[in-house]
């Protein structure tokens, strides 16, 4: 081959794979770190929100209720906030008429109650009204019940409460309040969110509250709440989320203890909790981030109004042994944020959604292998299309579909049994591009090269063969070269006295019709029409489409021939036309072919002292009386095949003696009359 067309066939080739490889690249490097597409992220974010709506919860879930500050209580109770003394009858109605086992407040109290007018009146006390005893008397008679922090602190000291308190950082952070016992210090990790401000809550409710989880959710670029971190740091303690903080009171406040990733020098990989059945695990991602499992409706989890429960329209006992969220659900307190089931969702329904995978061991999370797990993907979905280029569209279509399939069926299949969120977007438009190269290259690349390809073969070559070639029509052209080939003569015997006995209008129809069938026979071996010569017909084997087997189909084609006459000769009869017989020469060897002739004309054809050979053994046949004669370097390549000798013979133009035979069909060999010691077996 030459350099030209080993150039043409490299930059076919390339063609083909260059956008996937480039493709595969960049998702590479998104995929590892070096770059980041955005984009990419966000139809990741989009699948994820598919996916989670797909295997979403549908039933209740009778461990977690919501008490909601709801428009209703709005209505019936006032604006918020609410008095202290109000919030503590919710309280205090939760545990003693309801029977819940743990209330969590997702609310702060960072500010003490001065509705009762408790501080004014001491003001006067001090000031005004200083030494009025009877004054005295009376405020401290009625201390107690002005006193609403009070009497919340000791509501929560009476059960078993857990609070909120908010983090913040940058020019906003402040710190108010007062935050929890931290749950471990902070020494030894690495990637925690860390922050300097925090509104907590007053010292009295902290101190008389089972615990405090920081109520910070992340909200992404477009602006959906997808995530949250169960640890964040302040100072040198390590706190944790709302959620985490309430699985922690349910299992008796027990230690977390933390599990870092092999090798991953303080990077978290799960938390670990001591509870009765056993470790309670759960794991996490980068930054101890988990993702909010969201149901496919915002209120799958049982809501209940803090008017209905005040006011006794709640059945005594409905809330008996569950954990019970306090929050606000009205639109104008705030707390509403988009989520992937919802454009306005109360935030109180994360933290009770999140409180429930913790319980059941299904937290949602991208694990920290998942970049890796990507970069596999991708990998794995390059090497699974590389066939693509060499597959008709019918079957790149299925490759691909069933790639894409097995990409999804696998990432859910890791949802659904693990609750696994890994990368998708990054191999789907990978098996995308690669597909809709695929589609464009054959549409219209390779359409053109095909066309030329028939352009330059189809009158040589059968059109399957022709179909063949333009599965890569790059490596075939039409420039000489040197190769071994097959190459068959066949003509007609006595085609000289034939012509005498007819019309020139019969003989071109008797030429037209025998010139047809032998070349249908030409093709139907896999052979290339060269030429017609006359009464004769030349074909070659092995060129331009390689055939390891070129002289066994070269014979198998003659003797179609032979097969082909009797049918033949039986319509010439009808026609009052004489019988034909012919006479086929044979020959194997080292031959040019290609695009050959002058400026003039040219056509795909073969030259060599191998070609003349066969014509000469064509010659030869009228000698012998023998319908095929090939030569020793066919008969050396069908040693499979039993031949006789015919005779040794100098050919015309030829020095040295040819050995020259005759091939023997099963049924001609079982008929064969002359010595067998002239008969070569095969082998």
């Amino acid at each position: 081959m030459s350099r030209s067309s080993f150039a043409e066939i490299l930059l076919a080739r390339l063609l083909k794979w260059l956008p996937g490889l480039l493709v595969c690249a960049l998702l590479l490097a998104n995929a590892l770190g070096p770059l980041t597409l955005s984009s990419l992220r966000q139809i990741d974010a989009n699948l994820h929100d598919f996916r989670l709506r797909l295997f979403a919860r549908e039933t209740h879930d009778d461990r977690v209720a919501i008490v909601a500050i709801d428009e209703k209580s709005l209505a019936e109770l006032g604006r918020w906030p609410w008095s202290r003394d109000r919030l503590a009858a919710l309280v205090d109605a939760l545990f003693t008429r309801h029977g819940a086992a743990l209330v969590g407040l997702d609310v702060i109290l960072a500010e003490p109650d001065r509705s009762s007018g408790l501080a004014v009146l001491e003001q006067m006390a001090e000031g005004p009204l200083r030494g009025d005893t009877a004054f005295a008397r009376a405020l401290e008679s009625q201390r107690a019940a002005l006193d609403h922090d009070g009497r919340l602190s000791a509501t929560m000291q009476a059960h078993r409460v857990v609070l909120g308190f908010h983090f913040s950082s940058g020019s906003l952070a402040a710190q108010n309040g007062v935050l929890p016992t931290p749950l471990m210090p902070a020494d030894g990790f690495r990637g925690l969110a860390q922050f300097e401000g925090y509104g907590g809550n007053l010292p009295a409710f902290q101190a008389a509250a089972a615990g405090g989880g920081f109520l910070n959710a992340l909200v992404d670029p477009d602006g959906v709440r997808r995530r949250a971190p169960l640890l964040a740091v302040h100072a040198d303690g390590v706190h944790g989320s709302f959620a985490l903080v309430l699985a922690r009171a349910l299992l008796g406040d027990p230690p977390v203890k933390a599990r870092f990733a092999a090798g991953g020098d303080g990077v978290l990989d799960a938390l670990e909790m001591p509870s009765a059945g056993g470790t309670m695990r759960i794991p996490v991602g980068h930054g101890a981030e988990v993702l909010l499992p969201y149901p496919s409706r915002a209120g799958l989890t049982r809501v209940h109004s803090a008017a209905d429960v005040l006011a006794g329209r709640v059945p005594q006992g409905a809330l008996r042994g569950r954990v019970v969220l306090v929050g606000a659900t009205a639109p104008g307190l705030a707390d509403l944020h988009a989520t992937p089931v919802a454009e306005q969702v109360a935030g109180v329904h994360a933290h009770a959604n999140l409180l429930t995978a913790i319980i059941d061991g299904k937290v949602p999370h991208e694990p920290m292998w998942s970049s890796f797990a990507e970069a596999a993907m991708l990998l794995a979905a390059f090497l699974a299309l590389a066939p693509l280029g060499a597959l008709g569209l019918r079957w790149a279509t299925l490759l691909a579909a069933a790639v894409a399939l097995i990409l999804v069926a696998a990432n859910f299949a890791a949802w659904a049994s693990s609750r696994l969120a890994l990368p998708l977007a990054g191999p789907l438009i990978l098996v995308a591009t690669m597909f809709a190269w695929r589609v464009f290259y054959g549409h219209f690349l390779e359409a053109r090269a095909r066309r030329r390809l028939a352009a330059l073969f189809g009158q040589y070559v059968p059109p399957e063969l022709v179909e063949r070639m333009s599965h890569d029509p790059a490596r075939y052209d039409m420039r000489g070269r040197s190769a071994e080939l097959t190459v068959l003569f066949a003509d007609i015997r006595g085609f000289t006295a034939l012509s005498e006995t007819l019309p020139a209008a019969d003989l071109a129809l008797l030429m037209n019709e025998f010139l047809s069938d032998v070349t249908d026979v030409v093709r139907a071996h896999g052979g290339t029409l060269d030429k017609y010569v006359g009464d004769a017909v030349m074909a070659f084997w092995g060129a331009p489409l390689d055939d390891p087997a070129h002289a066994g189909h070269a014979i198998d084609a003659a003797f179609g021939m032979l097969a082909a006459l009797p049918a033949l000769n039986a319509r010439f009869a009808a026609r009052g036309w004489p019988a034909l017989a012919l006479g086929i020469g044979i020959n194997t060897g080292a031959m040019v072919v290609g695009d050959l002739g002058s400026r003039h004309r040219r056509a795909y054809t073969v030259l060599g002292d191998a070609v003349n050979v066969a014509a000469r053994l064509q010659e030869l046949c009228g000698h012998y009386r023998l319908p095929i004669l090939i030569g020793e370097a066919t008969r050396h390549a069908i040693a499979d095949r039993s031949c006789r000798r015919v005779d040794t013979v100098t050919l015309r133009g030829r020095q040295a003696p040819t050995t020259v035979y005759e091939p023997l069909s099963p049924a001609a060999l079982q008929a064969v009359r002359v010595p067998e010691s002239t008969v070569v077996p095969a082998g």
